[in-house]
């Protein structure tokens, strides 16, 4: 079992702001065509955009006994060199103006706090991964713990 887990949830503005979103899309597109079109447009968008938010929500982040998974990635907990819980302005600093191009991310706008693992050898063109979380400080403490234990 892992020691820690979390999953990236979309918050519940998003989903409330896409009923108007919805709506107003909707609207714009089957005007003046009959209802019928309009129940498949406005299907199509519930579909689309249902589909879009719960795709962003299934990501989780996993911390393991020797692994970190961080949605369909893995890396081992012996690769890292440093870990660095960011608070938001520190982690909009490295998601912008102090971004690597080369960097692993895993970011989502509603996230506003991150940890940024620094890579023991970056010979593969990754020099650090940036994970978005809610709780930067729990995820550090996580990674920590277990790297001492792995070496």
């Amino acid at each position: 079992m892992g020691s820690y887990r979390e999953r990236l949830r979309v918050p519940l503005s998003y989903w409330l702001l896409s009923v108007p979103v919805i709506a107003l899309l909707g609207a714009e597109l089957f005007a003046g065509f009959s209802v019928v079109v309009a129940i498949i447009i406005y299907a199509a968008f519930v579909v689309v955009i249902g589909g879009f938010l719960l795709a962003w929500s299934a990501v989780r982040i996993e911390v393991g006994a020797t692994t970190l998974r961080a949605g369909g990635d893995i890396l081992p907990l012996s690769a890292i060199s440093e870990v660095i819980a960011l608070d938001e302005k520190q982690a909009a600093l490295m998601r912008g103006p102090r971004a690597d191009p080369a960097a692993h991310l895993l970011l989502r706008p509603y996230l506003k706090q991150a940890v940024c693992l620094k890579l023991a050898d970056p010979s593969g063109g990754v020099p650090y991964w940036l994970l978005g979380t809610r709780h930067p400080g729990e995820l550090a403490a996580a990674i920590s713990r277990n790297r001492a234990s792995v070496g």
